[in-house]
């Protein structure tokens, strides 16, 4: 009984008193804790993105001159049985020279008259040279070449050449290709070079 009482009485006695009140911040300190560690992480993060070295350009990235080479093909584009053999000489040239390549497919009618509103698209996009390959397209080219006298242009298939435009008049898509990757090649090398 004794023994009871006395600890009921002595319980709390043997903390010390403090001078003033103890200072809590208010609401849970889990809540604290995990704001504090949030804090931690994003000074770390904004430190590793201070820090973290400079990273050249994309290995796999290429750098192209000015120099620009343009295709005007059928309805169908590269995939035209005509167009893919000059398609691919091209490429080859733009990986040789870092020149690029495009090209532009005539939509509409297949008609020479249709066609020299796309073939005035690739003159007006300053393309340093100009492709032609398809019925459309030639007969457009054909009409047209004269109009034009400060570009050049090249004809893949049946024709004559003409001031300001030369033919590739040969018969397998290979023979075409080398040709045209010739002709690509010499006129976007030329044309970087100034």
């Amino acid at each position: 009984m004794l023994g009871g009482q006395v600890d009921r009485r002595l319980r709390g006695s043997a903390r010390g008193k403090s001078s003033g009140p103890r200072f809590r911040l208010p609401g849970d300190r889990r809540w604290w804790f995990a704001g504090g560690a949030a804090a931690v992480l994003v000074v770390a993060g904004l430190l590793v993105w201070v820090w973290w070295p400079e990273s050249g350009p994309d290995p796999r990235s290429r750098v192209y001159t000015e120099a620009t080479a343009c295709l005007l093909t059928p309805a169908a584009g590269v995939a035209d049985k005509q167009a893919a053999p000059v398609w691919a000489g091209m490429q080859r040239a733009s990986l040789a020279t870092r020149g690029k390549v495009q090209f532009l497919e005539v939509d509409g009618p297949q008609t020479g008259e249709n066609a020299k509103t796309f073939l005035a698209t690739l003159v007006g996009g300053r393309c340093d040279l100009i492709l032609t390959a398809g019925a459309a397209p030639n007969a457009a080219l054909v009409d047209s070449a004269s109009a034009y006298p400060d570009a050049r242009f090249v004809l893949v298939g049946k024709g004559s050449p003409q001031g300001n435009m030369s033919v590739v008049d040969v018969d397998s898509p290979e023979q075409v290709s080398a040709q045209v990757e010739q002709q690509v090649t010499a006129v976007l090398t030329a044309a970087a070079g100034d």
